[in-house]
């Protein structure tokens, strides 16, 4: 599969100190002729670690929402994005009520098991990607970062659906996706090192940390096009296909 040229666009990566998968949803090309805006959607991993120069960083880029996908007890425990932001309006919408348990670890190196647990957020969260599309097509919101903790699985399906919304192919959607396995790496070896006496179950839960594979995306775009035959028709089956026109119009160029 070959990336499109977009996903090596220095532009797309951003570097902060207290996150490890921030990246523009910017410059991805639509069947119809368009591309997707840079600068005004970005999907990450956990915000709740920004220092103040990363803090910088988003002023500088204008953010003016957070949508947490992370479940309640992640968010209590690793914190929330931090409180008195000008100009940022935070909005916690879990996509899962429940994380991968440590006895079905393994079966995540089968991309088929996580295209299915991908779906399974889908039909779980499904009011959940109803209210973020309302909120990323709101003019007044944007731009706009969505995330969960690690910025791959919960983010990739949220992520996945958007640019689907948007017309952007199901090739370019699974590059997307794939990006966030040099992210996890990372993630990994932040793991380790801050905690250091949970090593063991840190490393039991490797391959759910990595599992990043193509394949994984490309069932999940090929399971919502079986079950609902097209984006747009997932979108009228949500109620949403004026606010994906709304997404559009803001988000293409």
């Amino acid at each position: 599969m070959s990336s499109p040229p977009a996903n090596t666009d220095p532009s797309r990566k951003l570097v902060f100190d207290g996150c490890f998968n921030f990246r523009d949803l910017g410059g991805y090309p639509t069947v119809d002729g368009h591309t997707t805006r840079w600068r005004r959607l970005f999907r990450a991993d956990g915000l709740s670690r920004l220092t103040e120069s990363d803090l910088a960083i988003l002023r500088e880029l204008g953010i003016a929402t957070v949508i947490d996908l992370r479940t309640v007890l992640e968010a209590d425990t690793q914190g929330r994005f931090p409180e008195g932001v000008d100009g940022v309006s935070y909005h916690h919408l879990p996509l899962t009520d429940t994380l991968p348990g440590e006895e079905e670890s393994a079966d995540w190196e089968r991309s088929a098991f996580v295209a299915e647990r991908y779906l399974g957020m889908l039909s779980e969260g499904i009011e959940t990607v109803s209210a973020a599309v309302r909120l990323l097509a709101d003019p007044s919101r944007q731009p706009a970062v969505f995330h969960c903790s690690v910025g791959k699985d919960r983010t990739g399906v949220l992520s996945g659906l958007v640019l689907g919304f948007l017309g952007v192919s199901d090739e370019v959607i699974v590059d997307d996706y794939a990006l966030s396995y040099e992210a996890m790496l990372r993630v990994l070896e932040h793991l380790l090192d801050r905690y250091p006496d949970a090593s063991e179950i840190v490393e039991r839960y490797r391959p759910v940390i990595l599992s990043a594979e193509p394949a994984s995306m490309a069932g999940f775009v090929a399971g919502v096009r079986s079950a609902y035959g097209s984006f747009d028709a997932l979108a009228e089956t949500l109620g949403l296909s004026s606010d994906v026109e709304v997404l559009r119009t803001e988000f293409l160029e």
